[in-house]
């Protein structure tokens, strides 16, 4: 296995949303059909996609949070408890913010 590099992987994962967020913009950006029926279909997949675009955003926040972690040295410190983040949930989830105890407090 590989050594796991946060800074890669998180600059991975904010390229990644950065071009899903593009995208879902590029696609709110097209006009609509003139016909009001394929109009009203084409409002509904507006609605997924700016939710799909509000998640895509939030991970980027997320991912940027990290990054500002990392620099500061607290990246894999849980948020929460102090205690460090599981390598391996480090690097399934290089953004997470919880060790995998407090993360299931969280929900």
């Amino acid at each position: 296995m590989t050594a796991f590099d946060p800074r890669a992987a998180l600059d991975a994962l904010a390229a990644e949303y950065s071009a899903r967020a593009a995208a879902i913009r590029r696609d709110l950006a097209r006009s609509h059909s003139p016909d009001f029926a394929e109009q009203a279909v084409q409002r509904q997949n507006d609605e997924v996609l700016e939710a799909l675009l509000a998640e895509a955003e939030a991970a980027l926040l997320q991912v940027g949070k990290a990054k500002l972690r990392l620099a500061d040295g607290s990246y894999g410190e849980c948020l929460r408890c102090g205690e460090p983040i599981e390598a391996g949930r480090l690097r399934v989830l290089p953004a997470a913010e919880y060790c995998l105890a407090c993360a299931d407090l969280e929900h």
